[in-house]
């Protein structure tokens, strides 16, 4: 393996909504509306973004509790399923807890957009936004 090098992640915004804490695996999602508010300097960023129906968030996950880290995991918590390896699980606990989650696209106004379905706790900082392209 090459050396490895130091990323320095930059937020571009925060997601609002009104899941304060951690949920196991069964809370479901999919109801939930979250505003993105993104830094003001990036509105401009966001022209055109309205043409997608759905997103993909990169969000960093800055609040699951703090555990060492397993190679084998049970996915979703799921006993009866058998174990997976860590990288084969949405788990949080992971050596860069970043977030990936596809989301619909509700409205946009200016430095925020309106999704649906984002798996993020209040709070949340941003790390990126794309658009989603089947």
């Amino acid at each position: 393996m090459t050396k490895q090098r130091n990323i320095i992640l930059k937020p571009i915004g925060v997601i609002h909504n009104d899941v304060e804490d951690s949920r196991d695996a069964s809370f479901d999602w999919s109801p939930v509306i979250s505003n993105i508010e993104l830094d003001e300097r990036y509105t401009l960023y966001t022209h055109g973004i309205d043409q997608h129906s759905h997103l993909l968030i990169l969000f960093w996950m800055d609040r699951p509790e703090k555990k060492q880290l397993q190679p084998l995991v049970y996915p979703r918590g799921d006993k009866s399923l058998g174990k997976a390896g860590l990288f084969a699980t949405r788990s949080p606990h992971r050596p860069n807890p970043v977030g990936l989650k596809l989301a619909e696209l509700i409205e946009v106004h200016g430095n925020v957009l309106i999704v649906k379905g984002l798996d993020a706790l209040n709070n949340t900082p941003v790390i990126d936004i794309k658009p989603y392209l089947p």
